[in-house]
């Protein structure tokens, strides 16, 4: 490409969330390398600029616990303020003195903005010459607006209406496209920008596992008699982890998977549950009640919080296999990232789940209410064999990394012409 393509990190580069957008924006951000150009929009300042080192690092920060918002320290607030009391203009527009902003091969948008944001895009858009895309990741709050935070499904609408403006839109999946396409048909748009399926990517894990199941134990001495001997290898054998990734928010049906382990639990079975992922204030809290609860009962279940790409790594290493309960996904990187662990994952079959689910390494069910989850986790708790098998599959499906991620959509963007 002759020149950067820009990358809009106005919220990523002032938060240290790591939900999926987030997680999309960073590592398209590294994918690109240095054929991209971070920038943010400083409401201080009133311009669009490429990123201060501060913000950069911010990119690699450990996750918060606390929340998802973004933060400005006192410092960038004042400098912000001193350069627009220095500007000739008081309005929205791009830093004067950044070539970079002004001499770019395109722009790519992965975040969903906010309608502060969206406000100042049209100088943005109007000063890049080449193709202007937008990720579009879901239609949850159009179709689950009662499991989605209230201000999201008030802003919902009119970000869908700002998508109109860009050249085109890279959906994260075959259901997310035909969701976007089928509200703006339903709007009765004439000529919206084209839509491209264009399913994401995960970092590529290298695995040192054996497809070999582990061999049987030796029988024990004559004189002790099957049941004592099965009694002695359980209560030897260590408890198996189920780890379950995602932030706890309303969608992703946390409340269906604790009642599901309970329900095991009561009955005698023997694992441990593993929640990583940060709690949403409004729509997780219900789930992180009843988690609280289920810890005070003494059950075997833990909850991590948000973590760090490391410490996610070793839960993965050291789980049994994953479950993913949420009921509507715009694509689902938890289960693919699990698969590219090698462990298998109990996920819906519907939608965009059902497509990365398609391909084998997955427990893909039709339903995912209390009772299907209980059943899907005795099953494979009680079958190592189809958990070695599923685990086979997942370790031998080729699944795109964020490189090739990033080659599908930067490609796609050089056939792209400008609409207006």
């Amino acid at each position: 490409m002759p020149a950067p393509i820009l990358i809009d990190l106005t919220h990523t580069s002032h938060t240290r969330a790591r939900t999926g957008i987030q997680r999309v924006a960073r590592s398209l951000h590294t994918a690109l390398g240095s054929d991209a150009r971070a920038i943010t929009y400083d409401p201080h300042a009133r311009t669009w600029r490429p990123l201060e080192p501060w913000e950069t690092d911010s990119l690699t920060a450990a996750p918060s616990s606390e929340k998802r918002g973004t933060t400005w320290p006192l410092s960038a607030q004042l400098r912000g303020l001193a350069h627009r009391l220095l500007s000739s203009s008081d309005s929205p527009s791009l830093n004067a003195q950044s070539s970079t902003l002004r001499s770019s091969f395109g722009l790519l948008v992965p975040e969903v903005f906010s309608a502060s944001t969206a406000a100042v895009l049209p100088a943005l858009l109007n000063a890049v010459a080449g193709p202007r895309v937008a990720i579009f990741h879901d239609a949850i709050a159009l179709k689950f607006p009662e499991l989605t935070p209230t201000k999201t499904v008030a802003r919902f609408p009119s970000y869908l209406r700002e998508l109109l403006a860009f050249d085109g839109i890279a959906a994260v999946s075959e259901d997310s496209r035909d969701s976007l396409r089928d509200y703006w048909r339903w709007l009765g748009i004439a000529h919206p920008p084209p839509v491209q399926a264009i399913p994401l990517g995960t970092e590529p894990v290298c695995h040192v596992l054996s497809d070999k199941l582990p061999a049987p134990a030796a029988s024990g001495p004559p004189f002790v008699s099957v049941a004592d001997a099965q009694r002695s290898a359980l209560s030897a054998q260590p408890i198996p982890t189920i780890l379950s990734v995602g932030s706890l928010e309303g969608r992703k049906n946390h409340l269906a998977l604790l009642d599901a382990c309970e329900q095991l639990w009561s009955a005698g079975t023997r694992f441990e549950l593993r929640l990583v992922g940060l709690a949403h204030p409004q729509t997780g809290r219900a789930a992180l009640a009843r988690l609280r609860a289920l810890q005070a009962a003494g059950r075997p279940l833990r909850y991590d919080g948000p973590a760090t790409d490391t410490a996610l790594d070793s839960a993965y290493a050291s789980c049994a296999f994953t479950i993913y309960p949420s009921l509507i996904e715009g694509f689902g990187l938890p289960v693919i990232e699990s698969l590219a662990h090698g462990k298998p994952c109990i996920c819906s079959a519907r939608g965009a789940l059902g497509e990365s689910a398609r391909d084998g390494g997955c427990v893909a069910l039709a339903s995912v209410d209390v009772a299907h989850l209980a059943a899907a986790v005795r099953r494979l708790l009680d079958t190592p064999t189809e958990v070695a098998a599923l685990a086979h599959a997942a370790r031998t499906r080729k699944l795109r990394s964020w490189s090739d991620y990033a080659a599908t959509l930067t490609a796609w963007m050089q056939m792209l012409k400008r609409r207006s």
